[in-house]
């Protein structure tokens, strides 16, 4: 079920300025099925000191305190005069281009999600391939998209974002009849339209929330989510009055991070420990929470405590909002919590741990979709239930 679309909140603020335009659907990434399986992945990835390349990456960017359905987002949204994002490909004279060099240097932006940088990546391999026909430049592009993911296997998002680009950006029965240099161009076009629709996700996203947050209301987040931030961010700039219960965030005590920066925002917030979720819910109105996947079922994959605060919001029939972009939704289908890649992360108590003692050291849980009200993507206001249609028309 749709409750809302991209293009009914942008027609509906653009009526008399934006040209009847097509259905956004004619416009949504559709990538190939993946390799990805989560037995081929159930292994650390970085065994000396076992923490997962997921958990670094996101405590890197933690420690840092800071076409048609395209064209009616951007004429609704603008562009951000903050964004000074470069798209041009750096090349240093003699030396030989490299798609992870090139990851890593749009990873250096700390808000810019990591399936995100892996998306400007493969549409700089397009760019400076130098490949003749059309088959090896798809060669070229699968072991791009092949060695960025296996660099972090722990990172959904990843996976999800490289194989629904492939998806999108080769998927045209144009490119069979024009001369390579025309369809080269084409794949350039589409990856670069790509880019531009991944990174716009979160704002648009912002954007359909509105409606859901009303005056007086009080939110519980979970720990720190860039979308969710850009969600409340947009509510408070709207002059929205609400207030927020920040969890801590165990283990990496990321809701510090956003308690602080809606402090900024002089939004009333209350920093909670993630013990004490059930003593407080009978005062919040909703929960709000990021993820990083959406799987199959409708289900989510997100920082761990996730399932405990869902099941306790739905006990005492709270709604529990979810905000993902759709370059997050992955074909994956967990079972229960130990059915899903493993996250490992340290975990401080403040006193030495006896080594007979053991630790649970995993970063994230699995919340499944009966616990889940509705989930907020660039594709519209989903139902759990509709996900696995979505997921049916992107990666067919």
């Amino acid at each position: 079920m749709w409750w809302r679309s991209p293009s009914f909140i942008l027609d509906k603020q653009q009526s008399d300025t934006v040209p009847h335009q097509r259905n956004p659907r004619d416009t949504l990434p559709l990538p190939s099925p993946p390799p990805f399986s989560m037995a081929d992945t159930l292994q650390n990835p970085n065994p000396e000191n076992n923490i997962s390349a997921y958990y670094q990456t996101r405590a890197a960017h933690h420690a840092v305190v800071t076409g048609d359905w395209l064209a009616q987002a951007q004429a609704a949204i603008g562009r951000d005069p903050d964004d000074s994002t470069d798209t041009t490909v750096a090349t240093v004279a003699g030396k030989p281009f490299s798609v992870i060099d090139e990851f890593n240097s749009w990873r250096k932006q700390p808000e810019l999600a990591e399936a995100v940088a892996a998306i400007r990546a493969l549409a700089a391999v397009i760019r400076n391939c130098q490949a003749t026909t059309m088959m090896e430049l798809e060669i070229e592009l699968k072991k791009s998209s092949d060695s960025l993911k296996s660099g972090d296997t722990t990172s959904i998002s990843l996976t999800a974002g490289c194989d629904l680009f492939m998806r999108y950006v080769t998927r045209t029965s144009a490119l069979e009849y024009e001369d390579f240099d025309s369809a080269k161009s084409r794949l350039i076009e589409r990856a670069e339209k790509f880019g531009e629709i991944s990174c716009k996700a979160r704002r648009i996203i912002a954007m359909l929330s509105q409606d859901f947050i009303f005056d007086g209301c009080t939110i519980l987040v979970h720990g720190f989510s860039r979308v969710v931030f850009e969600v409340l961010k947009t509510a408070a700039q709207s002059k929205k009055l609400f207030r927020v219960f920040c969890t801590e965030g165990r283990p990496d005590r990321s809701g510090l991070r956003l308690s602080n920066e809606l402090a900024k925002l002089d939004v009333p917030v209350k920093l909670l420990i993630d013990s004490a979720v059930a003593y407080t819910m009978d005062e919040v109105d909703m929960v709000f929470v990021g993820a990083d996947g959406v799987v199959e079922s409708g289900g989510i994959i997100n920082m761990m405590g996730t399932f405990q605060i869902a099941l306790v919001a739905h006990s005492m029939n709270k709604p529990v909002y979810v905000a993902a972009e759709s370059y997050k939704f992955a074909r994956l289908y967990p079972l229960d919590q130990k059915d899903m890649v493993p996250a490992l992360c340290p975990i401080d108590f403040g006193v030495p741990i006896p080594s007979k003692v053991e630790v649970e050291t995993s970063a994230r849980d699995y919340t499944p979709p009966q616990y889940l009200t509705l989930l907020f993507t660039d594709l519209g206001v989903l139902t759990p239930s509709v996900v696995s249609d979505e997921l049916i028309q992107l990666y067919l």
